[in-house]
């Protein structure tokens, strides 16, 4: 599988690195998919605002710990063993390695319609 690194140039923090995990059809409910990626933050990276459409999402954290704020709730840090869940439409307005000098990994997992391929929908940019 190949991997999707994603770094920002100048003085932006550094962003995510993607490498898919798994893929499978979900046998009992059709039309349905469940597929994962693991998510590798270096030391102070961050991923931009974001969407996962009409998936339902649970984020486990892997490594280290991740700062998280979904919607306009309130802003949280998960750390190694801890998870979070995502309703369809969700606005992950918040997604970032919580510290500056450890790196941080999370497992994304992805309950969407087969046919929806782009899992990840950023913020148009202003």
């Amino acid at each position: 599988m190949a991997t999707t690194s994603v770094m920002a140039a100048g003085p932006e923090a550094p962003r995510e690195a993607i490498a898919p995990a798994f893929s499978h059809a979900i046998a009992n409910v059709p039309g349905k998919t469940m597929t994962a990626l693991v998510v590798s933050y270096p030391p102070g990276g961050k991923t931009p605002a974001h969407r996962h459409g009409k998936a339902f999402v649970v984020g486990y954290v892997l490594e280290g710990a991740i700062r998280s704020r979904l919607n306009d709730g309130k802003e949280q840090v998960f750390r190694a063993g801890e998870s979070w869940t995502e309703v369809p439409g969700t606005h992950h307005s918040l997604s970032e390695n919580a510290s500056a000098t450890e790196p941080a990994k999370l497992l994304a997992i992805f309950v969407a319609d087969s046919k929806d391929k782009d899992l990840v929908e950023f913020d148009k940019k202003k």
